[in-house]
């Protein structure tokens, strides 16, 4: 899917409208539910819970930040790879809350367990399968240090149980995507299909994330659903690889989060052969589609960046390693003076030269040169001949700006993604906890 920056940057005052988004379809063997525990105090939905009646094969990253939430400490000491359910909260991250956010992740997993096996045998199949509480993980987001609200979330558990449901249409996957959000100004979903024979393999994923974005995760939750039945081995390996040229090649502010948390999940209702591995063609095809969902939800996250306007695109290419195209990318997309210069539609092109340098990467000046677009604006180590200041300044006016930065020094190359920064990002920041 192609997606429409200019629906996204659209006027973030303005309702997004159903048609600019994915129809994500049934994942058999998934049931949903959110509902509003009323952390926020106006009602919104802020509690999810997805459900695997049959359990679910499962892979995790989380961030590389030295501090952590205590729902990933807590889901890290698990060490199942077949889960139940993933509960999720807003409002708050749970992290930095000691022992009571402990706890209070202990007290959850009790009653959810108790609630969830308690509904397995009062199902049409009657079953006595109990929910241990091994099999649930915990997800959150929100404000760090505020002490955890167990009791708000604990006392709607019951009512978030009873309103699970196995159909799942476009509206319901974008209830669920909205009810994950902070300060995210539209629900963030994807979806992907292979046929595969008479089969039809379906993902479907949810993503938020708008402010405290940086590689390794940054401050956003993506979950992402297949029917396909994947080991979950080899779904780490095929999540890890995802993510390297999507979640991970993506910053809004260069801030890395405590909280960071992208999984998917396999149902297992759809076999497709036993024993696979990553050279099955089944699975480079899965691979292929899993990819593009992932930089799918990634470019919505830059996108809706905390008062974002403009969406930009770092491709260094010709660089000796990976490493350094990596490095260098990032030094420009964190760059306050890129940003905000890209913000004021103002062709800085020096700031850029500025971040290149920073990287601590050597480069020779000579051999370098630097497009923004499809303008040349400097190469032999000075400004180009033909640079036109006019033409340039047209082109700052487009919701998305392209840079391409030419090192001439091997044949590896990173693209990653970010935004500008606005007034509206101090705006937000300022007043975040209000």
């Amino acid at each position: 899917m192609t997606i429409n920056i200019k629906n996204f940057l659209s006027d973030k005052s303005k309702l997004s409208k159903m048609g600019e988004f994915q129809n994500l379809k049934q994942i058999d063997g998934l049931e949903m539910a959110s509902i509003s525990a009323d952390l926020y105090g106006d009602g919104r939905d802020d509690l999810a819970l997805f459900y695997f009646s049959k359990g679910a094969n499962y892979a995790t990253l989380t961030t590389n930040n030295s501090i952590k939430s205590e729902y990933i400490t807590w889901n890290s000491n698990s060490h199942k790879k077949i889960i139940k359910g993933l509960l999720v909260n807003t409002k708050n991250a749970n992290t930095f809350t000691g022992k009571q956010g402990k706890d209070s992740i202990d007290i959850l997993a009790k009653n959810l367990s108790r609630l969830l096996t308690l509904k397995e045998s009062k199902s049409q199949k009657g079953t006595n399968e109990t929910v241990k509480i091994k099999d649930l993980i915990f997800a959150s987001t929100g404000v760090i240090g505020d002490e955890f609200p167990v009791d708000k979330i604990k006392d709607r558990l019951s009512s978030l149980v009873e309103r699970l449901r196995a159909d799942q249409n476009k509206m319901f996957w974008l209830k669920l995507a909205s009810s994950i959000m902070t300060t995210d100004t539209k629900p963030k979903v994807a979806y992907e299909e292979i046929i595969i024979g008479d089969e039809l393999i379906r993902i479907c994923g949810i993503a938020k994330g708008s402010g405290m974005i940086a590689p390794n995760l940054a401050t956003m939750l993506s979950f992402i659903f297949t029917n396909a039945d994947i080991n979950s081995n080899l779904l780490k390996t095929l999540l890890k690889r995802a993510a390297a040229n999507s979640f991970n090649a993506i910053t809004v502010d260069s801030d890395q989060s405590t909280n960071d948390m992208v999984s998917i999940f396999s149902t297992r209702s759809l076999k497709i052969g036993q024993n696979l591995s990553m050279n099955d063609k089944v699975i480079q095809k899965f691979e292929l589609a899993l990819k593009k969902l992932c930089l799918n939800l990634a470019k919505q996250v830059v996108v809706d960046g905390e008062g974002a306007k403009k969406f930009i695109t770092i491709n260094v290419i010709n660089a000796k390693s990976l490493g350094s195209a990596k490095n260098i990318a990032f030094s420009i997309a964190n760059s306050p003076l890129v940003k905000t210069a890209v913000a004021g539609e103002d062709p800085n092109w020096g700031r850029i030269i500025m971040g290149i340098g920073k990287s601590g990467e050597l480069i020779d000046q000579k051999k370098l040169k630097v497009k923004i677009g499809n303008f040349l604006v400097a190469e032999n180590g000075k400004i180009a001949e033909n640079y036109s200041e006019d033409k340039l300044k047209e082109y700052m006016q487009w919701d998305s700006i392209e840079i391409e930065i030419n090192l001439k020094l091997g044949n590896d190359a990173f693209k990653c993604y970010t935004c500008d920064f606005t007034h509206d990002y101090i705006d937000i920041n300022a007043d975040y906890r209000n």
